[in-house]
Order: structure tokens, then sequence, then C-alpha cells
């Protein structure tokens, strides 16, 4: 055996949180990540940033990236020593060809482990409201490919077998053949009444399932444009559906949310639209750089005990404050008696996974609280340090000063464009966006850049996090239709939730 180790790990059928613990772990420690065309991308944001992402997604209908040349793949970086994630939609072993990579891996002798994952047979029907076993409608259940390899000499799924034994028949992969399928299934006893669904994308915010029966099944697929990939539930189970169903019900399914903040910062808005229903789709308009020179940071970081204040106006000032610290060899004893305000609860936070807690939190998070909320923190003669980005406002230095503080600005990072986003953002303007959100007045104006003609959005809400990013957005010729009272990110969510609940 090599030095190299392949694992081949089951991503499970969609939904990011359905890994399993080993799984994921296993993500985040490897050199390299083979993964599925429908594997969550979600999932490759564990990855290392050192570690290599490979694509070998099978399109159905393409000859690229045939099975052997896979197998080949996994052995090659196996053999290079490499410790090797090959991440695998459902479970490896459940239609999921795991078995013959296996068997290669083995005959090359190149190292390897199986991770089970959940399978689309259960959890596409669970997501929509269908348990694949329920007492009195059915005590077994049966998974079956509709999609056998076509080089085979013969089928050996007995279709007319199955509509025998009844219990619930699970059919993966079988859109294109599902005529036959149904078909066969009532010739052979099954009943044209028997209760059918459908779950495409099952465990996705995209998810859809549609209902019907054997008889009327494949017409309802027909209508609602209902293709592959999809699980195709048979049997009575399916008729708690209209019960049962939750996926589908939360506020904001269905609903296509553009996240505009950095790449390191969009998850914890992403993350919360999805637990509400929505597809969040991510595109960073900005994108935080290191500066060539930090002399002025890190001389003022030097000399903190000069300072009475540092006010931190943003979670990336906090970040590359705490990197210069540790580059100087010093730590959060640094500020030892420095008073400290944060601009809102998100940066505050930051403070506290540093070890600090903040001594002044506005009550409105945004740069004209803080400036009045320390009016009564007696700030005449105060020195302060001001941590900011390249295009950060005036508002807090300019209004301390007129308080009689002697603010020391101190630029911390810069931010730019992303490569590339605007010919992101065409692909996804093409396929339509709900509502756009907008964390900070740059989100807005790096944005409109990119489109040029912001009518392009005039068919897309404007959800913006509070008062200041509205006005720039309005400024720029936006139709500002959301702001959060509360000027967080779950405040956005919320104030988003209600603007469709009204509209309902």
């Amino acid at each position: 055996m090599t030095k190299g180790i392949v694992y081949l790990v089951g991503a499970g059928p969609g939904d990011p949180g359905l890994i399993t613990v080993k799984g994921l772990g296993l993500i985040q420690s490897a050199d390299v990540v083979v993964h599925d065309r429908l594997v969550d991308r979600r999932l490759l944001r564990h990855a290392s940033p050192e570690a290599e992402l490979i694509d070998v997604g099978k399109i159905p209908g393409r000859r690229d990236n045939r099975q052997t040349d896979i197998n080949s793949l996994l052995v090659d970086l196996g053999k290079q020593g490499k410790r090797v994630v090959r991440l695998k939609g459902g479970d490896p072993f459940v239609f999921g060809r795991g078995g013959e990579e296996a068997a290669h891996l083995r005959a090359e002798g190149v190292a390897f482990e199986i991770v089970p994952g959940i399978t689309s047979s259960i959890a596409a029907p669970a997501y929509a409201g269908v348990p694949v076993t329920h007492r009195g409608l059915s005590s077994h259940f049966t998974v079956v490919t509709g999609n056998e390899d076509p080089d085979k000499p013969e089928s050996d799924v007995h279709w007319d077998k199955l509509a025998q034994i009844g219990g619930t028949l699970v059919v993966l992969m079988g859109r294109e053949n599902l005529q036959g399928i149904v078909d066969k299934l009532m010739t052979a006893g099954r009943k044209p009444d028997t209760p059918v669904a459908m779950v495409q994308w099952g465990t996705e915010p995209h998810q859809k399932t549609v209902s019907g029966t054997l008889a009327t099944i494949v017409d309802v697929a027909k209508k609602s444009d209902v293709g592959s990939p999809v699980v195709t539930i048979i049997g009575e189970v399916a008729s708690l559906r209209d019960e049962l169903a939750w996926f589908d019900n939360r506020p904001l399914f269905g609903k296509r949310i553009l996240v505009t903040r950095t790449r390191t910062q969009a998850g914890a808005l992403s993350d919360l639209l999805v637990q509400r229903g929505a597809a969040a789709v991510e595109l960073p308009t900005i994108e935080v750089q290191p500066l060539a020179d930090y002399a002025d940071l890190d001389g003022a970081l030097r000399d903190l005990g000069r300072f009475d204040w540092v006010i931190f106006a943003s979670t990336n000032a906090v970040d590359i404050v705490f990197q210069r610290l540790a580059s100087m060899g010093l730590d959060s004893r640094a500020f030892g008696g420095v008073k400290l305000g944060a601009i809102g609860p998100a940066t505050a936070d930051a403070l506290r996974r540093n070890g600090l807690t903040a001594d002044f939190l506005p009550e409105a998070f945004m740069s004209e609280a803080v400036v009045d909320g320390l009016k009564f923190e007696n700030m005449a003669g105060a020195k302060v340090l001001l941590p900011h980005g390249d295009i950060a406002l005036d508002t807090i230095a300019v209004g301390l000063a007129q308080q009689g503080a002697s603010v020391s600005r101190a630029l911390a990072y810069q931010t730019v464009t992303p490569r590339g986003s605007g010919a992101k953002l065409t692909e996804i303007l093409a396929k339509g966006v709900d509502v756009a959100t907008f964390s900070s007045s740059s989100t807005v104006r790096n944005l409109c850049d990119m489109l040029g003609d912001v009518d392009r959005l005039s068919n897309t809400a404007i959800a913006c996090i509070g008062p200041i990013t509205a006005a720039t957005a309005r400024e720029l010729g936006l139709k500002v239709d959301i702001v959060s009272e509360r000027h967080t990110i779950p405040g956005m969510v919320q104030a988003i939730e209600e603007y469709f609940s009204r509209e309902e």
C-alpha cells in the first residue's frame, strides 16, 4: 500500500447540514477534494484554502469525465501520497459507483476508507413530508434505479415482481423512463390510483415536489416541468405529503436571494437565509486585501497605552488588528487600560473571540449612533484610535473630533472588487433574483459598478441592513424596498421575511 489514502465520502443528498461529522472532518483535513456535480458547493467552503478542488461531475448526455478517468485520477493522487476525499452525492455505495472506485483503488494498491452518507432515497422523501414506512400503510420499502447501465445484457429489475410485493417503492434516476416504469407497474397489477410523489433537487433550497397517482404522474411531471435529479416515491405513504409537508412551508422557501458580502462573511447571512427556506446566491462584491505598508497601524498598536479608546467600526478591522498584533508578538493584553468601542454585535463578537469585551456598543448599529452614544462618555480630550478601511466614511472621526476628542485614523485594510464577479453577476441575473441584500455602503457601490445599469435590478427587491446603506443605494439609483430596524444580519433576514409576509 502507498502512504496516500482515498476516503470515499458520502456528501449526503444536497443539504450540506446532512453530511456526517466524520465526513466534514475529512473535508477540512484533505489535500485534495474530488467532487461530483451534485455536491453542494457550500460543503467545499470547509476545505482548507491550500486544498485542491477537482470537479469531476458527470453531466448526463456528455462523455467527459468517464468513470475510468475518475478511477485513474484517484489512483494517481493516492500514489502521490495525498490525503484525498472523493466526495460523492448521497451514499457512495447506493447507486454511487463507490464499489467500482474502491475495487480499482484496491487493485492498484492505494489505501481507502468508506464514509457512508445519507442517501437521497430516504432524505428526499423526508424533506417532502413523505415517510418511506408508516404504521398501517407500509412496513417495508424498496430502492431501485430507474436508469440501469445501458451496456448490461438484460435488466435485473423485475418491475412485475416489484408491483406485487407492495410497500413503498423508491425510484432513483427514473425521470427519463417514468412512462415505461408506471406502465410496467400497472400492467403487473399495481393499482392506477396508487399515490405517487416526485421530489426534484431533494433537500436543496430549490426543492420541487409534485403529487399524483400512477395513472396521472407522467402528465403531472410534464406540466410541472419536473426533471432530473428526481426521486419518485410510489405507495400509500405518498398520500401523507399534504399532512406532513414542512420543508417547503418555510417563510422564504423558493426565494432566490443575492448575498453580496465578502467571501469570508457571506456564510453567516447565507446560512440564516437557507434556514428560512431561501436559496442564497453568493456573489462577494468586496474583497478585503492586506496593505503593502502597515507602518501607521503597527506604530499605533505598539503604543496602544497612549490611547484612551479604540473604536472598531467593522469585524474586518478587528481581524486585521489582531493579525498585526500577532505579527509583533503581542496579544489582547496590549489593550490593558484602553476602552473599546464596537459599532455592532458582530464587531463585539469579533472582539470577544479575541478575549476582549466591548466597553461601548451603540443602541443603533451605525456610525452616527456611535458618535451620539459616546457623548455620554466625556470624550473631550480623549485620545481615540480608529482602525479603518480605505473606503470608510469620516462620520465617526469627524463626530468625535467635534466632541473634543483627538482622533488618530490608521488604515487597516483595503477593499477591491473580486475578479470575475461581473461575469458571475450576469449569470445570476439571467436566472432571476427575488432580493438583493446589502450589508454596507461598499457592497452597494461595488455591485452598482458591476451592473453598469441599475435598471438590471428593477424587478428585484432591494434589502439594506440600515439607513446609511439604504441612503447609498438610493443615491445610486436603486429603489430600496427593505430596511431592517435592527441593523444586524439576523435583523435583515427578519425584515425580508416580514416583507414577503405582507405581500401574501
